[in-house]
C-alpha cells in the first residue's frame, strides 16, 4: 500500500453502525468506506481483504489504498473501498469463515451500510439508530409539533399551488373575455374570406337576373346596414349577424341552400 499515491479526502466522517465505528471520506462525488473498520467488525483478516479487492475486476475499480484518514497518531494511508460497492464485496464473503454471532451482523451491512454512509455526508447523519421515522412515530412533544408543521406545510404547498392555479386560469379567462367582449375587435381573416365569399354570391345572383354588376351595390348595401367602409373592418360581434343577412338576401332570390 506504501507504494500508491497518497489521496487527500475533501471531507471525512466518523459513522457509527450499530455500535461498529466506521471511518467514511468523500472523494469528489464518491464516499469511500475503511476497509480495516469493516474487517475489524465483521471479524475478517484485512490483508486478505485487500488482496481480494485489487484482484477482483470490479471492486478493484472502487478500491483506493492510500486514502490519508485520521488516527490516533496522526494521518495515516489506509485502504478504503467505494460504498456502492461494499454489498457485492460483501456477498462474495464465504459466510463459512464468519463466525455465527457475526452472521445477523453481516446482513445488516449488506443491507442497510451503504443507505447510512452516503446519508452521513448528504444529511449528516451518523449512526444506523435510531431512523429518524422511528423518532417522529413516537408521541413525544417533539415529534408531535414536528408533524403538525409538516402537515401545515404541506397545507400550505397545496395552497400556493390552488392559488397559482386559479390566477392562471383568471388571466386565461380575461383574456378570452377581453377578445369577446371588445367592441373594436374585427372579424379574423377567415371570417372576412366568408363575408367576402357571401357578398360575391348574392351579387352572382342579382347579376344574372339585372345583367349588370351588382358587386358595388351589394357591398354598397351591406356597408350601409352596418355602418362599415370595408367588409374587413366589420366588428367581430356582428359577423354572425352579416352573414345571416346575406344568406337571407340570397335565398329571397333563388331560394338556394345556405352559405
Amino acid at each position: 500500500m506504501s507504494d500508491e499515491k497518497a489521496v487527500v479526502p475533501v471531507d471525512e466522517k466518523q459513522v457509527d453502525f450499530y455500535g461498529d465505528e466506521l471511518t467514511a471520506v468523500r472523494l469528489d462525488s464518491d464516499i469511500y468506506v475503511s476497509v480495516r473498520h469493516l474487517c475489524d467488525a465483521l471479524g475478517l483478516d484485512r490483508a486478505s481483504q485487500a488482496r481480494r479487492m485489487r484482484r477482483d475486476e470490479i471492486l478493484v475499480d472502487g478500491y483506493k489504498g492510500g486514502v490519508m484518514v485520521t488516527s490516533p497518531g496522526g494521518r495515516q494511508r489506509t485502504g478504503m473501498l467505494r460504498v456502492d460497492l461494499v454489498p457485492f464485496w460483501l456477498a462474495k464473503v464465504d459466510v463459512s469463515r464468519v463466525r455465527e454471532e457475526i452472521k445477523p451482523k453481516l446482513i445488516k451491512y449488506q443491507k442497510e451500510v451503504v443507505k447510512v454512509l452516503w446519508e452521513a455526508f448528504q444529511e449528516g447523519r451518523l449512526t444506523a439508530e435510531p431512523p429518524f421515522e422511528d423518532l417522529l412515530a413516537q408521541d413525544t412533544p417533539e415529534a408531535q409539533a414536528y408533524r403538525i408543521i409538516q402537515g401545515m406545510l404541506q397545507l400550505a404547498r397545496s395552497q400556493v399551488l390552488m392559488r397559482a392555479q386559479i390566477e392562471d386560469n383568471t388571466r386565461r379567462l380575461e383574456v378570452i373575455e377581453t377578445q369577446l367582449g371588445d367592441p373594436g375587435r374585427r372579424v379574423t381573416p377567415d371570417q372576412a374570406s366568408q363575408i367576402s365569399q357571401a357578398v360575391k354570391t348574392v351579387a352572382m345572383r342579382l347579376s344574372k337576373a339585372s345583367g349588370r354588376n351588382e358587386y358595388g351595390g351589394v357591398y354598397g348595401e351591406m356597408y350601409r346596414k352596418f355602418g362599415i367602409t370595408s367588409y374587413k373592418e366589420l366588428p367581430a360581434a356582428k359577423f354572425d349577424e352579416a352573414l345571416g343577412w346575406l344568406n337571407q338576401w340570397r335565398e329571397s332570390i333563388e331560394g338556394d341552400a345556405p352559405f
